[in-house]
């Protein structure tokens, strides 16, 4: 995970889904708690290109995104110019739950950072969970353009018919980013017919997880005031240093 001295940002999400107004700072522990795992599997990432140097800035100078602002001046920060290899995580795929169910047939839920979402299946999820329907070219353009976009299916495979199985999303959370600094979690919803197993809050420190090993040290998040204890008990403070998220809403 992160080193113990690193913050990260975050506002809490509603029954597994964004969109309210709360806001809160997780602030890094030694590690996020590891969900418990069956089956494993990340491919070696690829060699990347970056600077050789560290900025540990305070929260406000790490928004600003490299800007650091020393009296009445603004000072850009720039990085030494010898870069070293450094590994860039690949798409990766685990088992975070196996069981057999009463006819027979064995069930994986399976988490994927790979973004393998069809909006269909996407707009079927929202219905699930309540959510007003968005316009599906919309849905299909926030998916294309997020930095990360991580899912859980589930896979059920028939005890009688071999090679014959059931694919369905049950739970997704995507993440726009400045690929640098900051990034920002939308739309984290959970089947909820698959929701009080734990699944919600594996998803989230997957989520976590990936962003940190890139390097993306500021998180965030959007969401309704009901599952902010949730959020809290995942390591989320609401108002870090009296920050408050503000909106800005067009007047008709």
């Amino acid at each position: 995970m992160a080193p113990a001295a690193s913050a990260v940002t975050l506002t809490p999400a509603s029954a597994f889904r964004c969109g309210g107004v709360a806001a809160c700072r997780w602030v890094s522990r030694s590690n996020v708690p590891a969900c418990r795992l069956l089956h494993h599997h990340q491919a070696q990432g690829k060699k990347r290109a970056a600077p050789t140097w560290s900025l540990k800035a305070g929260l406000w100078d790490s928004l600003r995104s490299g800007f650091l602002k020393s009296n009445n001046s603004t000072e850009t920060v720039e990085p030494p110019p010898a870069p070293f290899e450094e590994e860039e995580p690949l798409p990766e795929e685990l088992v975070l739950l196996e069981r057999t169910l009463a006819d027979g047939s064995t069930e994986q839920i399976i988490f994927s950072s790979a973004g393998d979402v069809d909006v269909y299946d996407l707009q079927a999820l929202c219905d699930k969970v309540g959510w007003p329907r968005r316009p599906l070219t919309k849905i299909a353009a926030s998916l294309r353009n997020s930095y990360l976009v991580a899912t859980l299916h589930s896979i059920i495979r028939s005890s009688e018919a071999e090679g014959e199985e059931r694919k369905q999303l049950i739970g997704m959370a995507r993440a726009t980013s400045d690929h640098a600094f900051n990034a920002t979690i939308w739309d984290v919803l959970v089947d909820p017919s698959y929701q009080g197993q734990g699944l919600g809050k594996a998803l989230m420190e997957k989520v976590i997880r990936t962003l940190l090993q890139r390097d993306i040290s500021n998180i965030t998040l959007f969401a309704d005031n009901k599952v902010v204890d949730f959020y809290k008990n995942l390591g989320f403070e609401t108002d870090p240093q009296g920050i408050k998220g503000m909106f800005w809403y067009p007047r008709f």
